[in-house]
């Protein structure tokens, strides 16, 4: 499974409830549309660092990185090259 998907499935498992109506583009920001708040992004946060096997440092948790399905699959993409050098 690709990242997109996971986070995608992680993000609805855990933030949607399973709901099949509840839509979330890969664009779409998740504090902006309210599907998740500061305690949801530490758990988000975890969930990245045992699902991919990365640590995200202090520094790492900012909007860019970590506000839509498609930054944060960026985000662990570039973790995952950098880790490798």
């Amino acid at each position: 499974m690709d990242s997109k998907n996971t986070i995608r499935g992680f993000i609805k498992s855990n933030f949607l409830f399973g709901s099949e109506d509840a839509k979330i583009s890969d664009d779409d920001s998740f504090f902006e549309t309210g599907i998740i708040d500061s305690t949801g992004m530490l758990e988000l946060v975890s969930f990245v660092e045992n699902a991919f096997g990365l640590e995200v440092a202090d520094m790492d948790l900012i909007p860019e990185n970590l506000d839509s399905v498609n930054k944060l699959a960026g985000f662990i993409d570039r973790k995952k090259v950098a880790s490798a050098s």
